[in-house]
Formats: C-alpha cells, sequence, structure tokens
C-alpha cells in the first residue's frame, strides 16, 4: 500500500472513531441528570377521566383540594361545558391546545360565550362567576393556582 492510501485508511479510521465518541456523547447528553431536570413525557402524563362533566385532568403539582400552589392539565371534551361557577382564588390560565369557549355571569348561555384561540393567557379572578368548556374540538388547558380549588355553583336559572 502507498504512502497517501495508508493516510487515506487512517483518515477513514479517525473520523469513524470520532463519529463514534460524538454519538456516544449525544447518547448520554439525552439522559440529564433527575437531580436537575425532571423530564415527564406526555404519555406518562396521568390523566383521569370525569365522564360525569364531559373531561379530563392531569395534575402535574401540587394537589388542588389543599392548600398551596398547584399545576393541572384539563382536557374539555367537545360539546361540553361548565355551569356558571365561582373559585376562591385567582386562577391563571394558558389555552395549550383548541379553541376555548367562556362566558360571564350567572345566567348560562353557551351562545354567548367568547373563543379563546391556543395560546392565550386568562385569568379567572376569585370569586368571579364564569363558565366554559369546548365546543367543536377538545381544548386543553394548563391551570396555575392556589388551593383549595374549590367551585362553587353560581348559576341563577
Amino acid at each position: 500500500m502507498n504512502a497517501l492510501n495508508l493516510k487515506l485508511r487512517r483518515m477513514g479510521q479517525v473520523t469513524i472513531v470520532g463519529a463514534l465518541f460524538t454519538w456516544v456523547g449525544l447518547v448520554h447528553a439525552t439522559e440529564p441528570d433527575p437531580k436537575n431536570i425532571i423530564i415527564t413525557m406526555p404519555d406518562k402524563i396521568p390523566w383521569v377521566e370525569n365522564t360525569k362533566a364531559g373531561s379530563a385532568q392531569a395534575i402535574l403539582h401540587g394537589d388542588p383540594a389543599k392548600p398551596g400552589l398547584y399545576i393541572v392539565l384539563t382536557k374539555w371534551h367537545a360539546g361540553h361545558m361548565s355551569r356558571p361557577h365561582f373559585h376562591p382564588n385567582d386562577r391563571y390560565i394558558t389555552v395549550l391546545s383548541g379553541t376555548w369557549w367562556t362566558g360571564t355571569g350567572t345566567k348560562y348561555d353557551p351562545a354567548s360565550t367568547i373563543p379563546v384561540a391556543a395560546g392565550s393567557y386568562v385569568v379567572h379572578p376569585g370569586k368571579g362567576i364564569h363558565y366554559d368548556g369546548a365546543k367543536d374540538g377538545d381544548v386543553v388547558l394548563q391551570i396555575l393556582g392556589e388551593g383549595p380549588a374549590t367551585s362553587t355553583p353560581a348559576e341563577v336559572k
């Protein structure tokens, strides 16, 4: 083998070895230290269906039934809405997907609700009477608040 072929062969071997080290480094980099970051993939989020309400909920942090900070995901299924109600504390809501329909007041009137698009941010002030849900398609909300997160009916018929 001449010197040029030997040199090219060694360069190829070095390139392959370098690529392997890079690949191993990337594989290792995809496994973060759980002391520094905790990731929950979508298929591991624990959704609990509420067939009576036509919704599902996943608690991401805290406990909405107890004092303290909580973060939940709420999924309203198409064609389901809550009746007029209020919560004792402020709630901070981000629409993650779908169109959320919301209205205010003690009279339940789904036709008067307004659409809130994905990416929108909404504040429900404590004791503010509202109703909301999904019309044509499912909607997913992220709700952050301070517990206990009770819901008091406020509908006047």
